[in-house]
């Protein structure tokens, strides 16, 4: 007998409170609306040397009709090593049809981590981060876009061959409100893109601001749509704030927006955040793309980027039975 809409809910909630309460600071709760949450997974040594972030969005109709949607984040994982973990997700998924997973999932991953610890594989290359380094937090942090030419410019993650560079047109850039909490700023930056030279550009032009070039941490992620190959073109840096980046993409996939970069500013003002300062930069980021119409509706779009993501081998098993 199929679960009622409230019982599903109702088996969600209980879910949530669970893994809450297990996995304590390593949950987080990325958009509480929209039921995307992010769990930090390490292979349990005293010095974790491989971890994970799992995010997943929760669609009205799991745990009883429709998987979580997923996806897993780490600098380190790759090619092979994604397809299998991904692959045993979705075999505990069909496994389990109509329960809860997300604990099994977690505990999976973890294994995984642990053996790569335990075994001969060399350990990932991370970019070390000072999460939290104290900064002045300043008096005012709206920007009016008046870039100061004196400053350096900042290393940009791009492999451009100079020969091939194009001088195409800067695109217009836009800055969202910020949010200040507990000292720390947040302000998100936006320009429409078409090409990585472009954002590359973007990115050239906003250090040039000495305000943005003395910010703690500037995370971006951009997605271009290709039409030519019907695929998207995308990006994300942490800039040391580690998973920052790629939970900021994929707000932009949830959101299904395309040919924009964000960029989101951080000024650390001496006081720990914790699993806030995600949910602020995800805030600033959504908001800004709202302002300038990339999302109509953050709720519909939502909807129809989980849609979109469902597991088709698993909507056959679910018919199936």
């Amino acid at each position: 007998m199929a679960a009622s809409d409230g019982e599903t809910a109702q088996q969600q909630i209980d879910e949530i409170e669970a893994l809450s309460s297990i996995y304590g600071e390593d949950w987080c709760v990325v958009d509480e609306d929209e039921k995307i949450y992010c769990i930090k997974i390490n292979d349990c040594l005293d010095q974790p040397k491989w971890t994970l972030c799992l995010q997943v969005i929760l669609p009205p109709g799991y745990p009883t009709a429709e998987p979580p949607i997923y996806q897993l984040n780490a600098p380190w994982l790759q090619g092979q090593d994604y397809m299998e973990l991904a692959n045993s997700l979705e075999e505990i998924y069909v496994q389990n049809l109509g329960e809860s997973i997300l604990y099994l999932w977690v505990e999976k991953i973890r294994e995984v981590l642990i053996e790569k610890a335990q075994s001969s594989d060399p350990e990932p290359h991370i970019k070390k981060t000072s999460e939290e380094v104290d900064e002045d937090d300043g008096d005012d942090f709206i920007l009016d876009y008046q870039p100061i030419q004196e400053d350096p410019v900042k290393m940009l993650n791009y492999i451009t061959s100079e020969s091939q560079e194009v001088d195409e047109e800067l695109p217009s850039i836009h800055h969202g409100n910020p949010i200040t909490d507990r000292r720390s700023t947040f302000q998100a930056h936006l320009a429409p893109v078409v090409t990585p030279r472009q954002v590359k550009r973007v990115l050239e032009k906003l250090y040039e601001n000495k305000k943005i070039a003395s910010a703690t941490h500037n995370i971006y992620a951009y997605r271009i749509y290709c039409e030519d190959k019907q695929t998207f073109l995308q990006d994300c840096e942490d800039d040391g704030e580690t998973a920052a980046g790629g939970r900021l993409l994929h707000l932009m996939q949830i959101l299904n927006v395309h040919n924009v970069l964000v960029v989101v500013s951080r000024w650390y003002g001496g006081i720990l955040l914790g699993p806030d300062r995600f949910k602020h930069i995800n805030n600033c980021a959504r908001n800004v793309l709202v302002e300038y119409n990339y999302v109509h509706s953050v709720e519909e779009s939502s909807k129809q980027a989980g849609k979109s993501k469902k597991i088709r081998k698993d909507n056959k098993k679910r018919l199936e039975h």
